[in-house]
């Protein structure tokens, strides 16, 4: 039986093609269309039709976060009374609940470490060869914790006006409009999807 991974609310690629590179027969999965470039291995479609019928060896999720990282609290009461949040916090459940042998869950710091559990790793990119600073939980089941392929230095930091830092990266993406910034701040990091690809595949 071929390895078949579906990598969850992925229109970048960027974890696909890691597996792909390894033989495994992965697939990106969107409401968007693909922008990696290799639209032959990508699904759009809402994710939830896509596995009712379960034939992947592993998911490898990344909802979206908007309404559940501790970055946006301040707009949590909002996104409570309108439901927004508890959208989201359900789609997050939805691949809690798979029933698939190996799932893992890519979300950053927020609110699902109180409402479901915490994350079984933080990761950063600068502990896998990109000098950025990004605190990325990974709720895994069936497979390894990551192991730290390459420790670099964490980035550059910019201080606010608030006297908070930020990294340059997120930092830089405030010149782009909203709905940009977000997508290209969800886009996993070259370090860690190259990680991803080469530690798990083979034991899918």
């Amino acid at each position: 039986m071929n390895k078949r991974v579906l990598v969850a609310c992925e229109e970048s690629q960027i974890v696909t093609k890691e597996f792909r590179r390894l033989g495994v027969e992965a697939f990106s999965c969107d409401i968007l269309p693909c922008s990696g470039g290799e639209p032959q291995w990508h699904i759009q479609d809402d994710v939830r039709n896509v596995l009712k019928e379960n034939n992947y060896n592993a998911v490898i999720a990344f909802p979206p976060c908007t309404h559940l990282a501790s970055s946006g609290a301040r707009w949590f009461p909002e996104k409570r009374k309108d439901g927004r949040q508890q959208s989201g916090i359900d789609f997050f459940m939805f691949f809690v609940n798979l029933d698939v042998e190996k799932v893992v869950i890519e979300n950053p710091v927020g609110i699902m470490s109180t409402i479901y559990r915490k994350p079984d790793q933080i990761i950063n990119p600068y502990q896998f060869g990109d000098s950025f600073m990004k605190n990325t939980c990974l709720w895994i089941k069936g497979l390894p914790k990551l192991k730290h392929t390459n420790l670099v230095e964490r980035g550059q930091m910019i201080k606010m006006s608030n006297g908070k830092f930020m990294n340059k990266f997120h930092y830089d993406t405030f010149k782009l409009p909203a709905n940009e910034r977000s997508r290209v701040r969800s886009k996993t990091f070259p370090g860690i999807a190259k990680a991803m690809a080469e530690q798990w595949y083979s034991l899918l």
